[in-house]
């Protein structure tokens, strides 16, 4: 008899563990609360690193796919002063996929494929241990049972508190991204400045980012030091005021970099939490946690990578059976643990020295990455 399994959430971690399960012809179903794929913005670009997010797919048998759609030269990063001195221009060598770019619409597109998603389920609370095995209750009231129920439902999982009572903290830093678009033609400037990747801009406790997506779409982070509650007098939903804070708060740097700011078309305020490096639990048959969900982690690169070779692996060892499923998802939480708490303290030294009362220091660690 198979196992009766679910995985809540469909980012890129649900839908690699849903995927490499399918192509094991093992049936899983997907719980998403949007109504539909495309019922909000899909956000910005990922790069899937080798040995981790690229070995993923390459578990999920669509390593051809990704790298027909994934741009090796997304990997470029340039590096400016807040006066607009360039520090560094690396771009990646002919052939070099180490960390392609691929934007996130184009992955979600990619892994869904014809796994079984059932569109608008928002779970709303995970109960193990029950007769019939774990119960998952729905915000329309209902409730349905599974043998294992897979959380990976993101930084405010409603999965996690089935095994933990952590929540992620907040950071310190707190991110304003804005778009945009057609930034070929629209702003041929602002085109050769981002170049064919990301451009960063490094200050005291602050810094802007611009990253190329495809067809002509950059997305521009604000990242600065700040309380939760910065924004207190601040409506977010009035984009003239926010871009006015913005450029008063980068005042003085230089003109082509605030254009990243004062062309933007809208504004949306991203705090950054995170879970401690440590977080485990105590294992909970019938329900574990893949991704944000289980390791909350600064936004360095890492933490969609971790989720996507979490959700191929925990899935390979239940495809793997026969056996008892219950010991195969304490080996892989063993595993994860062990990994993502690595990765949780790699990311949270590198967001104290990216955006750091030092800009030297975003400099150094850039430097340190490229050698490695």
């Amino acid at each position: 008899m198979r196992h009766r399994i679910a995985v809540v959430g469909s980012g890129p971690a649900g839908l690699t563990f849903a995927r490499v399960l399918h192509r094991h012809d093992h049936p899983v179903t997907v719980l998403e609360r949007d109504p539909a794929p495309d019922a909000r913005p899909p956000g910005g670009t990922l790069d899937l690193h080798e040995g981790l997010g690229q070995l993923a797919v390459d578990k999920a048998g669509l390593l051809a796919e990704f790298k027909a759609l994934s741009r090796p030269e997304g990997q470029a990063m340039r590096i400016l002063d807040a006066d607009g001195t360039v520090l560094r221009d690396w771009r990646p060598r002919p052939g070099d996929r180490a960390n392609p770019e691929i934007d996130r619409g184009q992955l979600r597109d990619l892994l869904l494929g014809p796994v079984d998603i059932q569109w608008g389920r928002g779970v709303t609370q995970v109960v193990p241990g029950t007769r019939d095995g774990v119960l998952v209750h729905f915000a329309d009231g209902r409730q349905e049972a599974f043998d294992l129920v897979v959380g990976a439902d993101g930084a405010w999982s409603r999965t996690r508190p089935a095994v933990s009572s952590v929540t992620p903290h907040y950071t310190g830093v707190t991110l304003v991204e804005t778009s945009l678009d057609d930034v070929d033609a629209r702003h041929p400037d602002l085109a050769r400045l981002i170049g064919d990747g990301s451009v960063a801009v490094y200050g005291v406790n602050r810094a802007v980012v611009a990253q190329r997506n495809s067809g002509g779409h950059v997305k521009v982070y604000a990242q600065f030091r700040a309380p939760l509650d910065w924004h207190t007098n601040l409506d977010p939903a009035d984009a003239e005021a926010v871009r006015s804070s913005l450029l008063a708060l980068f005042d003085g740097w230089a003109a082509p970099v605030l254009d990243l700011l004062r062309h933007g078309t809208a504004f949306a305020h991203r705090p950054l939490y995170a879970l401690p490096a440590s977080h485990t639990w105590t294992h909970v048959p019938g329900v574990t946690l893949l991704g944000d969900a289980a390791h909350l982690m600064p936004p360095l690169g890492a933490g969609a990578n971790l989720a996507m070779l979490e959700g191929a692996e925990l899935a390979e060892s239940i495809a793997a059976g026969p056996g008892d499923l219950d010991e195969a998802v304490r080996a892989f939480e063993e595993q994860m643990w062990a990994r993502a708490g690595r990765w949780a303290e790699i990311t949270m030294t590198g967001l104290e020295r990216l955006v750091s009362p030092d800009p030297a220091e975003a400099l150094a660690l850039f430097d340190q990455v490229q050698s490695s």
